[in-house]
């Protein structure tokens, strides 16, 4: 797929209850994690952290904290060192994240107040990263996200856990209800709303199902991504765009920046 559509997801409605969207969240974090989506982009991560000399990473629209924990942990196994994490969103699913710096043992913290990621709060100086939400802006916004990283002089990294392909789509449609189904039980911290949207008001799998294909046709390709860093003006940045191979043989997408 070459081209993009700009759709619409139910979880980017205001209308949208809560609830759900917090349950949808929750079960991406679970399979993001359950398939190791994350992993193979860690080496590009360090490398760039490496160069920025960074250990704190701002993650930006962290959603549900999808594949956060395991990124982390890589990185450490990685890297032979310690890192931390900020997780922060527009709008902050407080549970999940306490939930995960538990997990974590306080390594990843979270700002419960909402965060704009084109206009992040000074306050907040790491390394950003923004997984598997750069699809859900416009291309204006999306270069903004861009733009306010070059302009408080912090690196940055896009990772999208798809690699934009007609045949995920299958996966999305005949794979994904089921799947949703049968880890649904497993997700911790246990919600009782979360089992009584799966199973008797099935808005979660629904809702799933229908941001996951509105999701594979917003992605932006790596040529779309090269276009918004060269109208970025930003020559003292060093940029690596591409395609990370994922052992199920999808692509997984990422846009890593850094000053130079």
């Amino acid at each position: 797929m070459r081209f993009r559509w700009q759709l619409f997801e139910l979880e980017d409605q205001s209308w949208f209850p809560h609830v759900v969207r917090e349950g949808m969240m929750d079960v991406l974090r679970f399979m993001i994690t359950l398939l190791g989506v994350y992993k193979y982009i860690v080496p590009l991560l360090h490398q760039a952290l490496a160069h920025t000399r960074q250990t704190h990473l701002v993650d930006l629209c962290s959603g549900g904290g999808g594949g956060i924990l395991q990124v982390w942990e890589e990185l450490e196994k990685q890297a032979g060192k310690q890192f931390s994490i900020t997780l922060t969103d527009k709008f902050p699913n407080v549970e999940a994240y306490r939930f995960l710096a538990q997990q974590s043992h306080g390594a990843l913290t979270f700002e419960p107040t909402s965060v704009d990621a084109t206009a992040v709060p000074p306050t907040l100086t790491g390394f950003r990263t923004v997984f598997s939400a750069f699809h859900h802006f416009r291309p204006k916004t999306a270069q903004d996200i861009l733009a306010d990283a070059v302009r408080q002089n912090q690196g940055i990294g896009v990772f999208e856990g798809a690699g934009k392909n007609w045949y995920e789509l299958l996966l999305v449609w005949l794979v994904f209800p089921w799947l949703i189904l049968l880890i649904t039980p497993f997700i911790r911290p246990f919600k009782w709303s979360r089992l009584f949207f799966t199973y008797l008001v099935p808005l979660i799998p629904l809702g799933t199902v229908w941001d996951g294909t509105v999701s594979l046709l917003r992605l932006y390709t790596p040529e779309h991504m090269k276009a918004m860093v060269a109208d970025l003006n930003a020559p003292h940045y060093t940029w690596h765009i591409g395609r990370a191979k994922h052992w199920s043989g999808n692509g997984v997408l990422y846009l890593v920046g850094y000053p130079s």
